[in-house]
């Protein structure tokens, strides 16, 4: 089910089978050259929603999802690492679904879920994988990369898409929600001009472990999706940080 939508500001759109970008563009009077915040939406048996939206979003994030379903039928409310455009409206989405769970790393859990979230965390372990239904999900640990010890991502094993979160970050409030176009170099014009990363000493190791699930999709946080040969690209990525 394809809805693309956009009220001006947000807009919906299916990327891969049962995933939705979730998209609010920031304009360059509001945010010099323009900026995006991409939350993504699993549709399935047990709904998962990656990365809430800063809270003053939640209101546009909130009434994108439900044009796909109800968002009192979240399950699970994921983010990458503490910051508020990962987890600003975590409890506002608790509030407004029963059941929903925040999903983060077993750090992210210890240092940040038990003092700000509203309801415990289920924490994942490295490498631990979970059903929602026609989708299974593994967690991959990423301390420091980009940034944050409590850091991890989201691999989609069944429709090959990697929740990559701030790892390709482009500037500008104009994408198209997927592409197959050349993101490497505008996200890596991105880090030259606000170095994000911690440039921590495993960072290529970690990238090369995300590389070896040879994604297909990258569901970036800030910019447009991008579709091709991830492991390609997450390898160039590792060796310009190298």
């Amino acid at each position: 089910m394809n809805v693309p939508h956009t009220d001006g500001r947000t807009r919906i759109d299916e990327i891969a089978d049962g995933i939705y970008r979730i998209s609010t563009a920031i304009p360059p009077e509001v945010m010099p050259g323009g900026f995006t915040f991409n939350q993504f939406l699993i549709a399935d048996d047990a709904p998962l929603l990656f990365h809430t939206g800063p809270r003053k979003l939640f209101g546009m994030t909130r009434e994108a999802i439900a044009r796909v379903l109800p968002v009192a039928t979240l399950r699970y409310v994921a983010f990458s690492h503490f910051e508020p455009d990962e987890c600003g409206a975590l409890n506002e989405f608790l509030a407004a679904a029963p059941q929903a769970e925040p999903l983060c790393s077993q750090i992210g859990a210890l240092v940040c879920m038990g003092d700000y979230a509203d309801r415990p965390a289920r924490a994942l372990a490295d490498g631990e994988t979970l059903s929602l239904g026609r989708h299974t999900l593994r967690w991959l640990d990423t301390p420091h990369v980009p940034h944050g010890w409590d850091c991890g991502f989201l691999a989609d094993l069944t429709t090959g898409t990697l929740f990559c979160g701030d790892l390709f970050t482009q500037f500008g409030a104009d994408h198209v929600p997927l592409t197959s176009d050349e993101i490497l170099e505008p996200s890596e014009a991105a880090r030259r001009g606000m170095d994000y990363y911690a440039h921590a000493t495993d960072t290529t190791a970690t990238l090369e472990r995300l590389a070896a699930l040879q994604p297909t999709t990258l569901a970036c946080m800030h910019g447009a999706s991008w579709q091709g040969d991830g492991a390609r690209l997450l390898h160039e990525l590792g060796r310009r940080l190298g």
